[in-house]
């Protein structure tokens, strides 16, 4: 920084004391050595959340890290299938139409997890109600994995 940047520094940094009500000569050039000590390359570099952890340990479900996660809710979802349509067919749609999955009778549904696929399954009934059988369920370390 040359002077006349610092001197623009130092006036931001006594108007902004001024407004406190504690401005001084002395706190203005506490500040100016504090942040000329703090200089771009003696800081790490920021990791960007959710990328890939340095060390290659395999992800697990013990420790703390999880701990803190865990009664978060999510929301878990059951899809039969999916297609594409153009709007002027979307537009069409009503009280009977039919719409072709992508899907087989009886192949399994995909269980979902805030949208990520954890399960398959088949559909049930309990009390009344549709269920799901899960029948083939990905390990939970794979989900974690997805999950990054």
């Amino acid at each position: 920084m040359n002077t006349q940047d610092d001197q623009a520094l130092a006036d931001e940094w006594a108007a902004a004391l001024e407004e406190t009500g504690d401005a001084g000569q002395a706190d203005i050039d506490a500040l100016l050595a504090a942040d000329s000590g703090n200089s771009a390359s003696n800081r790490l570099p920021m990791e960007e959340f959710g990328s890939v952890p340095k060390n290659n340990d395999p992800v697990s479900l013990e420790g703390p890290n999880l701990d803190v996660i865990l009664d978060i809710p999510v929301s878990i979802s059951m899809e039969v299938g999916s297609t594409d349509i153009n709007i002027r067919n979307l537009l069409q749609l009503n009280q009977g139409s039919v719409i072709e999955l992508d899907r087989l009778a009886g192949e399994p549904l995909d269980v979902l997890v805030n949208g990520t696929l954890i399960a398959h399954g088949e559909v049930v009934v309990v009390n009344e109600k549709f269920g799901i059988r899960l029948t083939d369920v990905i390990s939970p370390s794979e989900r974690i994995k997805k999950l990054r």
